[in-house]
């Protein structure tokens, strides 16, 4: 096997992590950059990473998040934070800075800004938090790689309350919606019941359909 598909083999959805053992900072940097370099539809980045270290904001997401203790456990959380709206204001920030840093004008680039920004005002708020929000599950999916690859443990969690979650980190203020958590650290073999079962996945037969 490859060494990607040795550590994606590696990796499981950790139950419990070691408190006591921190990511050093070169590998959260390297998880966040693939984060940050991720495909996203049109170029727009519609979401924004929250690395929340400090205990005490933890202890308040962990209280709103069905009491997981990996919230608190793990050396570092990452928050996923869709955009509120997919609004002009923010396509135009993302077409004139592909401009910016290309140092030109495409016509056909710029023909495309305006059918987007149709498509975007056709469809409600909700609509496009909700386009925005699958963008970042892109996101996090990179993370899970990068995690993998790098020999961190993390854990994707659904299971709070967006809303208690939003409030106490300012979210609504920012025109931000949390989607997903990722806690990152090192397993705590001792307590965990997951980690020595063995992974379950259909096999390729059952998987994948080949249509040619």
């Amino acid at each position: 096997m490859s060494t990607l598909i040795e550590k994606l083999s590696w990796r499981y959805a950790t139950k419990k992590f070691d408190p006591a053992r921190t990511v050093p900072t070169e590998k959260i940097d390297r998880i966040i950059e693939a984060v940050r370099l991720t495909a996203t539809s049109s170029g727009l980045q519609p979401f924004e990473l929250l690395l929340v270290t400090n205990p005490e904001i933890r202890e308040k997401i962990r209280a709103v998040a069905w009491n997981q203790a990996q919230v608190t456990e793990c050396s570092h959380l990452l928050v996923f934070a869709a955009w509120d709206d997919i609004t002009p204001e923010r396509v135009n920030m993302m077409f004139d800075l592909t401009n910016e840093v290309r140092g030109f004008v495409n016509e056909g680039w710029e023909n495309y800004r305006q059918q987007l920004l149709g498509i975007i005002a056709s469809r409600s708020t909700e609509a496009n938090y909700q386009a925005a929000a699958r963008q970042a599950y892109i996101g996090l999916g990179s993370a899970l790689v990068a995690a993998a690859f790098e020999e961190v443990d993390s854990t994707p969690m659904e299971g709070f309350d967006p809303a208690a979650v939003d409030e106490i980190l300012g979210l609504k203020a920012r025109n931000l919606r949390s989607v997903i958590l990722l806690p990152l650290g090192y397993r705590q073999e001792e307590g965990d019941w997951l980690v020595n079962l063995k992974k379950v996945r259909r096999d390729r037969a059952s998987f994948v359909t080949e249509i040619r």
